[in-house]
């Protein structure tokens, strides 16, 4: 056998396919057909779905959508938790063409139904355990086509009764669709990034990251919802043809176990999930071998570098590390070996997109000094989905920022040295501390509120809000606890703030914006990491 024919995917035929199939969305089709019978999904309840079973199930959908209307670039908004029904309509939407939003299900009624109306979702797919999910929906006006996964919903047809009437076989057009992750502002209301061109995914990278099909396994024990666990767990496993286990929840040792025991050969995790797996105790990490595992990528939040090179001490020069945005643009990556001789790095700068170091002027800065990070445009460009005041606001000619800071050093590697003092990203998830401040300010004390990040231990940062009273109310604990109700019961939980303090006065700038970076710095004079 050649060396081709050893390397993943097997042979050059099968690979040959793969590509092809990557232009229309049938990949998984491709593995459907090669190994009908191997195990695809594993749910967190321990069901097997094989790829024969997810592939008929995306035909079905595919069917489903156009039969009522559906086309190629129209919105589909999934509300569902870590499932092989997630995984079908994921396939489905590739293949049919349809634009998806995958929504997180841990916001409130009222800011999922935002994202419902904003992204113009025609049709919806709703887990029945999520109780905002349903509600929501109906506030969609767009949404007509409404099916319930694992339960009933009301008023939603049942997600197996509808499409086990449907043709399984393989669509005979495809079209490779796309989706549209939505991010928050630092006002108002998240928006969705909308790149009207779908990207290939090159099947090469899969055997750059040492999948094969006899023996990898993939792990997703972060939310799907969320770009990178999309991306780098369910599409990659999918992409490579290997069984993909779901995780419903964190438990570190279960976690660990589940590694160990099954054997699961590559994950994407963030830094929160390494500090976790690290604190357990040495004997219970002795109990669980590792030596298997082969790629572990991480992003999402910075990553401090002690915890970075306790996980190489103990799973080996195995991480690999990214910097990227749904924006697109420029993505950076480092693996283990580039890392530990430029310790903190994100990775040297790419040879095909230009990224640039601009100071408040707009001029470009030289290595080593510290400035906005602005990544010029991919081909095809993006925007923010019906807000072309933030995608203009974010630009620079053909470039644009995520308002990152950070340098080059002198042989062109990128580190970040913090970020726009807006957002606070506590356990690898990004909160904006305006949409704090909105809830806040509605109690009848509150004159003026200025929601920062502060130092946590485990979580990076965690939600502190900085208070300024009306007159005639008192600073004390029964004010500060009936603030911090307001702001349960009209927010999701990791964004209510987990402490409160009260001042005089906040810091405003001339034009009358709270200056964050001010109010956060106390919190942050004796650290040496400046997240």
């Amino acid at each position: 056998m050649s060396a081709e024919e050893n390397a993943w995917p097997g042979s050059i035929e099968l690979s040959q396919r793969l590509a092809e199939a990557a232009e229309t969305g049938m990949t998984l089709a491709v593995w459907a057909d090669v190994q009908p019978a191997k195990v695809a999904v594993i749910d967190p309840s321990g069901k097997e779905h094989t790829f024969a079973k997810i592939n008929a199930r995306a035909n079905q959908i595919v069917r489903l959508l156009r039969s009522r209307g559906l086309k190629p670039g129209d919105s589909v908004a999934l509300i569902c938790s870590n499932r092989a029904e997630g995984v079908e309509v994921l396939a489905a939407t590739l293949r049919g063409g349809f634009r998806l939003t995958p929504v997180n299900w841990h916001l409130t009624e009222d800011e999922i139904a935002y994202i419902l109306r904003d992204c113009e979702a025609r049709a919806v797919f709703a887990e029945a355990r999520i109780e905002t999910g349903g509600p929501a929906t109906m506030q969609a006006p767009d949404a007509s086509i409404r099916l319930a996964i694992g339960g009933s919903i009301e008023g939603f047809e049942s997600y197996e009764h509808v499409l086990d009437r449907e043709d399984a076989s393989d669509i005979d057009d495809p079209v490779l669709g796309n989706s549209m992750m939505y991010t928050s502002g630092t006002t108002g209301r998240p928006k969705g990034v909308y790149r009207p061109n779908p990207t290939v995914s090159n099947p090469t990278i899969y055997a750059e990251r040492g999948y094969d099909r006899d023996s990898s396994i993939q792990l997703c024990a972060g939310p799907a919802y969320h770009a990178a666990p999309l991306a780098f767990d369910i599409r990659a496993a999918m992409g490579a043809g290997v069984p993909l286990i779901f995780v419903d929840k964190w438990n570190t040792e279960e976690i660990l176990r589940i590694i160990s025991e099954k054997k699961v050969t590559h994950m994407h995790l963030v830094p929160i999930m390494f500090q976790r797996l690290l604190a357990l105790p040495d004997d219970v990490k002795a109990r669980y071998p590792v030596d298997h595992v082969r790629y572990i990528v991480h992003g999402a939040a910075p990553c401090p570098p002690e915890v970075k090179f306790a996980m190489i001490d103990w799973f080996g020069p195995i991480l690999s590390e990214y910097y990227a945005g749904s924006e697109g643009g420029a993505g950076f990556t480092i693996n283990s070996e580039e890392w530990l001789r430029k310790p903190g790095s994100v990775g040297k700068r790419p040879a095909v997109l230009g990224v640039r170091i601009l100071d408040e002027s707009l001029q470009d800065l030289p290595d080593g000094t510290a400035g906005t990070i602005y990544m010029e445009i991919s081909p095809g460009g993006f925007s923010y989905y019906k807000d072309e005041a933030k995608t203009q606001s974010s630009r620079v000619g053909n470039y644009f920022t995520m308002g990152d800071i950070g340098y080059f050093d002198e042989d062109g590697y990128l580190f970040l040295t913090g970020r726009s003092a807006e957002t606070i990203i506590s356990g690898g998830v990004n909160i904006y501390p305006q949409e704090v401040d909105n809830v806040l300010v509605q109690h009848e004390a509150v004159a003026d509120s200025a929601t920062v990040g502060v130092p946590h231990s485990e979580w990076g940062e965690e939600v502190k809000a900085v208070i300024v009273l009306k007159q005639g109310f008192t600073a004390n604990l029964t004010i500060a606890e009936e603030i911090l109700t307001l702001a349960r019961e009209r927010l999701p939980k990791f964004k209510v703030p987990r402490s409160v303090d009260f001042v005089d006065s906040l810091p405003r700038s001339a034009a009358g914006k709270i200056q964050r970076g001010k109010v956060r710095a106390k919190y942050w004079q004796r650290h040496s990491r400046q997240i």
